[in-house]
């Protein structure tokens, strides 16, 4: 089995719903995104895929969509005054946990038809998640 992935840096804001610690605060981060694809077959220039479509596909996406922007949960009472003054809003269903932004980036290059496996995202450089709909192998 090969795999393949690509890190997609990007700058936002968010704040946590409902919860007691520092993080009920609005705050930044320099988080990345690791895009995970997988296959058994290479294509005839012997490549799993070309890693440029991670980049068209996903860090577009990212960058237009998630990139520089507060990333809210439906229910935060700051949604009306943010879009009042025109600020970059991504609203989330769920809190925009660390957990919750791998599962977002994942489900969105999964509909773009990439075979991606996981999705690690790094809130800090010391602190990361992961999303993927099978468990670990070995684990």
């Amino acid at each position: 089995m090969f795999q393949l992935s690509r890190d997609i840096p990007f700058c936002y804001g968010h704040r946590l719903m409902n919860y007691s610690g520092k993080c009920r605060n609005l705050h930044g981060h320099n988080g990345i995104a690791r895009i995970v694809v997988e296959g058994d077959q290479l294509d005839p220039n012997g490549m799993l895929l070309d890693i440029s479509l991670i980049k068209e596909l996903v860090q577009t996406w990212v960058d237009e969509s998630l990139d520089h922007t507060m990333i809210l949960s439906r229910e935060d009472p700051l949604l009306p005054v943010l879009r009042d003054r025109g600020e970059r809003v991504f609203v989330m269903d769920d809190n925009p946990t660390a957990e919750n932004l791998a599962k977002l980036v994942f489900n969105y290059a999964k509909k773009v038809g990439l075979p991606v496996v996981e999705v690690i995202f790094w809130e800090t450089e010391k602190n990361q998640a992961s999303y993927s709909e099978h468990p670990r192998r070995g684990v």
